[in-house]
């Protein structure tokens, strides 16, 4: 049994940091790809970050580039993802997902096999 379990979310002041981590196991964790997306009530699940399996490659979603940072500790099975100067725009559930397979995630959630129950990041103004 696969399991991805989010922790690191809560509530920010608007500017803050926040860093969220996400911990596998049951998977040969080296071999996936791993991503982070995230959900507001009432819309789709939104790409945010993606990482190849060996961590030397990542991309982001073009409107988080230079506040967000996703990085990978394969001797520990987790993914994290760094959230800098948080604006209230960014309250949502940030789920993490995985796939087995090489380079580098797709921005579509439909391509992912394996998914977190997601962990709410709430940014007061």
């Amino acid at each position: 049994q696969v399991y991805l379990v989010e922790s690191g979310g809560g509530l920010v002041q608007a500017g803050g940091s926040l860093r969220l981590s996400c911990a596998a196991s049951g998977l040969t964790f080296r071999s996936h790809v791993m991503s982070w997306f995230r959900q507001v009530p009432g819309k789709e699940r939104e790409f945010v970050a993606t990482i190849s399996p060996s961590g030397g490659a990542t991309y982001y979603e073009d409107g988080l580039k230079g506040r967000v940072t996703i990085s990978r500790d394969n001797a520990k099975n987790t993914v994290d993802l760094q959230v800098n100067s948080l604006k209230s725009e960014d309250t949502a559930v940030y789920y993490c997902a995985g796939f087995f397979g090489a380079g580098l995630g797709s921005e579509s959630s439909k391509y992912y096999t394996y998914w977190g129950q997601g962990t709410q990041v709430t940014v007061s103004s």
